[in-house]
């Protein structure tokens, strides 16, 4: 036997959760260190990941196996948070655009009364 698979027999259940609570942290401290900033996907997908190993190695650990609980909570969480991600991402993406439209459409007001005050003034003065 390994020290790892005799140090894993004696482990219970809750330091089993806190085993793979370290593991997710870990996992997300390194890909935070990626340099770029996450993107709204990203966000979701990351904390729908870790609420969902939490919460799967809470209920796990109550069955017995508190490690294939975080697996498949992870797994859940992950797909159920990059959905909602998405469907943020995607949100703030319609909305810069609307944005851009609107501020364009400024634009043109404002040149169009420039437009109207110069029509304006070349009629008072003739």
């Amino acid at each position: 036997m390994t020290l790892d698979s005799e140090i894993g027999q004696n482990l219970g259940p809750r330091m089993r959760i806190v085993r793979a609570a370290m593991l997710v942290a870990s996992l997300l401290l390194f890909n935070a260190c990626s340099g770029q900033p996450l993107s709204t996907r990203e966000k979701g997908a990351a904390y729908g990941a870790v609420g969902g190993a939490a919460t799967g190695a809470i209920i796990g650990a109550f069955t017995g196996n508190p490690g294939a609980g975080a697996a498949i909570g992870g797994g859940l969480g992950l797909l159920g948070g990059a959905l909602v991600g998405n469907a943020m991402q995607n949100r703030e993406h319609e909305q810069a655009q609307t944005q851009s439209q609107i501020q364009q459409q400024q634009r043109e007001i404002q040149r169009q009364q420039y437009e109207i005050q110069q029509l304006k003034n070349q009629q008072a003065g003739q």
